[in-house]
């Protein structure tokens, strides 16, 4: 599994070094995103919709939030 380390920055960038990190990736792959910025719980839901990759799942301990996204 890859992971992205975006804590304690703000939207978009979150978002936007997943979809880096997904681009490099195979389909069926795994991601696992660490984020810090309360706006990116809607940004990976809505991500997920319209990209076609699944989130397989969405954590929050101490507000650090944790998602784990599969590649299509």
């Amino acid at each position: 599994m890859k992971e992205v380390d975006a804590r304690g920055l703000s939207c978009p960038l979150p978002l936007l070094k997943a979809k880096q990190a997904l681009n490099q990736m195979q389909s069926g792959e795994t991601l696992k995103v660490l984020a810090t910025d309360v706006g990116s719980v809607r940004d990976f839901q809505t991500f997920a919709e319209l990209s076609g990759n699944s989130l397989l799942e969405r954590s929050e301990e101490g507000g650090c939030y944790t998602y784990i996204l599969q590649k299509a």
